[in-house]
């Protein structure tokens, strides 16, 4: 269990990384990759970090509740707010929270999803 998590700490990591990576250097990347990869990533990221902090958690829950995260979050951007914007306009605060609702950002979220799920399968299950 203790390495399966230090593997879930590792996954989550990379997928930081390469999720700011997709952000800093979207102008070399194909325009497709650039606008939808960082979503994507966001999406695994959350259940790679639910995978780290409940290795127990069945791996189909997991998903569903990272679904559901993801998708919460992106509905809280329709709530427009003084104060909520003000942290929005930090760099964190806009990391996690995001700025606008965009329904092609919850098809993001299930695709990442989906994607670090049957990875994450195809990893653990055929050990």
């Amino acid at each position: 269990m203790r390495n399966k998590r230090l593997i879930y700490f590792i996954a989550t990591i990379i997928i930081i990384c390469l999720g700011l990576a997709s952000r800093k250097f979207g102008a070399m990347l194909p325009t497709f990759i650039a606008e939808y990869s960082g979503d994507a990533l966001w999406a695994a990221m959350v259940y790679l970090g639910l995978r780290f902090l409940f290795p127990s958690l069945r791996m189909p829950t997991t998903a569903l509740v990272a679904l559901l995260f993801s998708y919460f979050i992106e509905i809280t951007q329709l709530y427009q707010a003084d104060w909520i914007n003000s942290i929005r306009n930090t760099t964190v605060g806009a990391l996690i929270l995001g700025h606008g609702f965009l329904w092609t950002d919850l098809v993001c979220y299930t695709v990442g999803v989906i994607l670090v799920f049957i990875i994450d399968r195809l990893f653990f299950v055929s050990r």
